[in-house]
């Protein structure tokens, strides 16, 4: 028997959907500021448009071989599988955007043009994996830092009268974005956390899955 495909097969079937159902529950968590509660922020219909869109780049930069997924040389419960991790990244990827996005103005519909700008762009692009992967990370990361760090330093009830000045300054551009309901500190917090998730776990998509583990069944019935 071999390690390596048991491993692999722990990785694809548990540790990977884990991973990226985690990312879909952390990416509409907030925690209220004040009471502490926790709430939960349904996914706006932009952030559906913008998963499809980074799928397709996935397909383009071979980090996601579709026809490797889902083959009908593969036993029935692995296609299920298969479909089902798809369909998990497709949703942590929703829940991404949905983490780093701000809830409603200007600012809203502006961070949504950035994202749309820069994945349709990328469609074009040549890309390998790791170049992909880390495209990924700095626009999300990218995302986070304005979202949990600039903007939520120029709410006027975070800070002094520096940031009330800001605060008011910027009001008008914004469009309601810093009179959104405040968030407690612990939402960056976690918003931080799913996004190293849902980086981590696309270093654990395997572009081919379906190949490695069809290459482990026949040196399993080899003889001696």
């Amino acid at each position: 028997m071999n390690p390596g495909g048991g491993q692999r097969v722990f990785v694809h079937h548990v540790l990977l959907p884990m991973l990226l159902l985690t990312v879909a529950l952390l990416g509409g968590l907030r925690v209220a500021a004040g009471s502490g509660a926790f709430l939960f922020v349904a996914p706006p219909l932009v952030t559906l448009v913008l998963a499809a869109l980074l799928m397709s780049l996935f397909v383009r930069g071979g980090l996601v071989r579709p026809g490797s997924w889902v083959r009908s040389d593969q036993p029935l419960s692995t296609n299920v599988s298969h479909i089902l991790t798809l369909l998990a990244l497709f949703a942590a990827s929703a829940q991404a955007f949905n983490s780093v996005l701000p809830e409603q103005g200007l600012l809203h519909w502006l961070f949504c043009f950035f994202f749309l700008w820069t994945l349709w762009n990328n469609q074009f692009s040549a890309f390998d994996p790791a170049r992909l992967l880390r495209s990924l990370a700095v626009l999300f990361g990218t995302a986070f830092a304005l979202k949990h760090m600039l903007l939520a330093g120029l709410r006027p009830a975070d800070g002094g009268w520096m940031s009330r000045v800001a605060g008011a300054l910027l009001q008008g551009v914004s469009l309601g974005s810093l009179e959104a309901p405040g968030f407690a500190p612990a939402t960056g917090y976690l918003s931080f956390f799913t996004v190293a998730l849902y980086v981590g776990g696309l270093m654990l998509v395997p572009a081919a899955p379906g190949d490695g583990e069809a290459l482990d069944a026949p040196r399993m019935r080899l003889p001696g």
